[in-house]
């Protein structure tokens, strides 16, 4: 009986957990079998490694082979462990000398004629693969860039089977082979190139956006078809601030467990805007065997932008309930629970009413009061009460046009670096605590004894609650609100006139 040893790595979410891959060659009739929870990618395993290996000169044995992922309770999805399977069992057949096999973690995919091809969720792997102190990992040619973004990891990459082998001290003589190359799609949305200046008019929406930047909260945008809104959506990216280092090893471990292009590490917030036909599980995330991130996990540290939010069905609205609170998606399966990063900045834009129409200067609604209700009703209360600012957005007159013309404007340049200002001053604030920006405060930290501000500036937003116009989650996030609007302006603390400017912002009330 022989037995060899080596270690992949398996993902559930974003969570990485190591697995010893175990091969044992024992008397018996011809079989490969592999145990330990695989799915059906992984257990067509055998075929590929098999073929793999015959093409590439190392044929695998024709006795009894048993391949056992540990642990065995924990689920393993995806091909990213045929490298491992592989070499494990030429490692138990003597072909490949196995101390070298066992002391290195093994991720890829292998093709037909023994070729690696690039695996998705590289990083995130090679990530867990280094906090569990493991040192050496062989991944696919393509995957290496990606692999070398872990510090202190040794990465070895390899094109085929044949140089795997080489590479652990095979005897063997090298034949040259066309690396695979990544078939990954760029991900590049268009937001990042998109200027605010371009934005005519609508002052007020502008130092909303940068408000919201500042701080960064959620936004709602009413206003007809033509009045800009998914214009000034696609420029909040640019207004972001850089990803630190955490946000930004995060950010590019999603890209790549999502199958998307990754050369370096993203430095700038993502963009995501998903259709209206999209599912709650194209949202937040799903599937019924391997877990993948939806939407929502793709625009983590950056902006998820719902356009025409109430031609979603409702309930996909709503899954977004608990990640703008918690800023985690947690997906329950029967067999695995996954985690996933989810704090992201929500941003919804809608029509008044079905034709847009509607309370629209000369604009002639046919839409029934109650198909208006019906419509802006898709929008839940608890949903909008998770949302700081609601801002109603007009079309732009012929005055502002050439006002506009006249005067300079806001270049996302300069209005980033307010932006940047605005969050040191909360960086600064907040120095000591788990939060680095305003909307992540909790209120009761704000309403602490130390950070209470004085009931002059809060009378405005004392008497709303009274009214009942606002609940007690709102009563926080105007507190948020108006820390953020003082940062952009420069202010210590905020004032009365800060906290009516977050009223208004919040929920219209005049100041």
């Amino acid at each position: 009986m022989a037995i060899a040893r080596t270690k992949g790595i398996a993902l559930v979410g974003l969570t990485p957990y190591v697995v010893d891959v175990e091969a044992d060659i024992s008397p018996g009739l011809p079989a490969f079998s592999v145990i330990g929870l695989p799915d059906a990618a992984l257990g067509e395993s055998r075929h590929r490694v098999r073929a793999a290996a015959s093409n590439s000169g190392l044929p695998i044995t024709s006795r009894k082979l048993t391949v056992s992922l540990s642990p065995a309770a924990l689920p393993k999805h995806g091909s990213g462990f045929d490298l491992g399977v592989a070499l494990a069992a030429l490692a138990a057949a003597g072909d490949v000398p196995p101390d070298s096999v066992a002391s290195t973690v093994h991720l890829g995919e292998l093709g037909l004629d023994g070729r690696l091809r690039p695996t998705p969720g590289v990083l995130p792997a090679v990530i867990g693969a280094a906090r569990a102190g493991l040192g050496r990992v062989m991944v696919p040619s393509a995957n290496a860039e990606e692999a070398r973004l872990v510090p202190g990891m040794e990465v070895i990459p390899v094109a085929s089977l044949r140089d795997a082998a080489i590479r652990h001290g095979a005897e063997l003589d090298p034949v040259p082979v066309e690396a695979w190359a990544s078939t990954a799609v760029p991900d590049d949305t268009g937001a990042a190139h998109a200027d605010l200046a371009e934005v005519v008019g609508n002052d007020e929406a502008i130092e909303a956006l940068i408000i919201a930047a500042a701080g960064g909260h959620h936004m709602f945008l009413l206003g007809p078809p033509g009045a800009g809104k998914t214009m000034l959506a696609e420029r909040l990216p640019g207004l972001l601030p850089d990803l630190d280092t955490d946000a930004s090893l995060e950010a590019t471990s999603i890209r790549s467990l999502s199958g998307g292009s990754v050369t370096g590490l993203v430095t700038r917030p993502p963009f995501e805007a998903p259709h209206h036909t999209a599912t709650a599980a194209a949202i937040v995330g799903g599937g019924s065997g391997q877990i993948r991130p939806g939407a929502a996990v793709r625009a983590a540290h950056g902006v998820l932008f719902l356009d025409e939010a109430p031609e979603f069905p409702s309930s996909v609205l709503d899954v977004l309930r608990q990640p703008l609170e918690s800023g985690e998606i947690r997906i329950h399966r029967a067999n695995a629970t996954a985690t996933f990063p989810g704090r992201f900045q929500l941003i919804m834009a809608a029509n008044p009413c079905p034709c847009g129409q509607y309370n629209v200067g000369d604009g002639d609604c046919t839409c029934a009061p109650s198909a208006i209700r019906r419509y802006l009703g898709k929008i839940s209360g608890p949903l909008l009460d998770r949302v700081d600012i609601r801002l109603g957005v007009r079309r732009v007159t012929a005055a502002q046009l050439k006002l506009a013309s006249e005067t300079p404007r806001t270049s996302t340049a300069d209005a980033r670096a307010r932006v940047v200002l605005a969050r040191e001053a909360a960086a600064a604030r907040l120095a000591g605590t788990p939060w680095n920006a305003n909307a992540q405060v909790p209120g009761s930290w704000l309403r602490e004894s130390a950070r209470m501000l004085p009931r002059g500036a809060t009378c405005a937003l004392d008497r709303a609650l009274e009214r009942g116009a606002i609940t007690m989650r709102g009563y926080d996030r105007s507190l948020r609100l108006a820390w953020s609007i003082a940062d952009v302006a420069g202010a210590e603390h905020p004032s009365a006139e800060h906290i009516g400017t977050a009223l208004y912002l919040r929920k219209g009330i005049a100041r």
